[in-house]
């Protein structure tokens, strides 16, 4: 089990960019940034919008999501599970492209 202490350590050191951040061009024509519930940890197809990225596109991104056993979304014509978090909210990853 996790202490204070090491799930805070643990939340700073994945909140700081240590140069595994990508960038990514964004594939879909017009792409809802969402912005999960407050007890959430991911966005869900139906979280609320907070702005749209459109075609070309690019954002960074320092964090993505896991959703093995989350909602399956179908975004940009492919199926997924997995978020990248971008300034603003959530992307689904099927409509970027990791540059």
């Amino acid at each position: 089990m996790l202490t204070a202490v090491s799930a805070a350590d643990a939340v700073a050191s994945s909140a700081e960019p240590r140069g595994k951040c990508v960038w990514l061009t964004v594939t879909g024509k017009k792409v809802a940034v969402r912005r999960p519930a407050k007890d959430e940890f991911s966005a869900r197809p139906n979280s609320p919008v907070n702005h749209y990225v459109h075609r070309g596109d690019r954002l960074r991104s320092c964090v993505m999501t896991f959703n093995r056993g989350g909602p399956q979304y179908r975004a940009c014509g492919r199926y997924g599970r997995d978020w990248y978090v971008v300034r603003g909210g959530q992307i689904p990853t099927t409509c970027v492209r990791v540059n």
